[in-house]
């Protein structure tokens, strides 16, 4: 990119390009910015106009990087990545702190452990914490890319460059269907009516691994009758439209019973489901002393019961 052309794109266009270089997914990456969709497409114009090239190769099946697209991603990211890194460390250092520990979560509860949280800013105060939604679409990713240093996520995980530790919480299952559905009335339903009604599961272009997404959300019912993901989603908001639609029924943690109250939703205990346990995770090639840090009071705290 010539100088000219780079000072007619703004930061946050160099935001878009990258999230969108690791989505490859036009809505998936304006949910993840908190922008439209239209927002998005703007900036990735703008980019090509201002280049002379096209970056991204657009199909109505799927969405990739050209080789420029390529170029451009290898060479933006670590400018980017360094950029922000300047930012946080001016803005620690005018807290009158010295580093901060990233956590991700894909649970929604995060006022209930507090108990970690509170410890941890209690023993550390010149280290920042700071907590930031994790999405289910690819729920390794921004942990592998250093965007997040600690990720509170079901378990099991099994991944060769992730390190798994110590649980944090522990919670039943419930079946949320929408609040006119025939289930509505009851209190507590068996597995067995996921496999009656199907599920919700992640899109075409989700990266779940077999093993995570069936331990949360299982591909078989107890007495090994197969749930069909009849539709899909990439968030919470998207399931519970479909669900409240009546066209599916979808598994969920209990907090949502909590954090999620809705009128359109009714929830269900699943008596027969196992329970589900939350822990957390990091890079195995981390050694950093805040993550040490957190994982021992995590430790020494030991595992809530929700």
């Amino acid at each position: 990119m010539d100088v000219g052309a780079w000072e007619r794109v703004e930061l946050r266009d160099i935001e878009i390009f990258l999230t969108l270089s690791e989505e490859l997914h036009f809505g998936r990456t304006a949910e993840r910015l908190h922008v439209s969709a239209a927002r998005i497409s703007q900036a990735i114009k703008k980019q090509e106009r201002s280049i002379g090239a096209e970056l991204f190769e657009r199909t109505s099946r799927q969405v990739r990087l050209t080789p420029v697209g390529r170029q451009l991603r290898d060479d933006l990211r670590p400018v980017y990545q360094g950029l922000r890194a300047s930012m946080d460390r001016a803005r620690l250092a005018a807290q009158g702190k010295t580093d901060v520990l990233r956590i991700g979560l894909l649970a929604s509860n995060a006022h209930e452990l507090r108990p970690y949280w509170d410890a941890f800013r209690s023993l550390h105060p010149k280290w920042g914490l700071r907590l930031r939604y994790n999405g289910f679409i690819d729920p390794f990713g921004p942990l592998r890319r250093g965007d997040f240093d600690l990720l509170l996520t079901w378990l099991p995980v099994e991944e060769r460059d992730l390190t798994v530790g110590p649980v944090l919480f522990e919670e039943t299952r419930v079946a949320a269907v929408a609040s006119d559905h025939r289930l509505a009335d009851r209190s507590s339903v068996s597995a067995e009516v996921l496999a009656d009604y199907g599920v919700v599961g992640g899109d075409a272009g989700s990266l779940l691994p077999d093993y995570w997404e069936d331990a949360f959300l299982p591909f078989h019912t107890p007495r090994g009758r197969t749930i069909e993901r009849n539709f899909t989603a990439t968030d919470l908001d998207q399931i519970y439209a479909i669900v409240s639609s009546g066209d599916a029924i979808h598994t969920l943690g209990a907090q949502v019973t909590r954090f999620h109250i809705r009128p359109d939703i009714t929830y269900l205990h699943l008596h027969d489901a196992p329970i589900l346990r939350w822990g957390l995770v990091w890079r195995s090639d981390d050694d950093s002393p805040m993550v040490r840090s957190f994982v021992r009071i995590a430790r020494e705290l030991g595992t809530m019961s929700l």
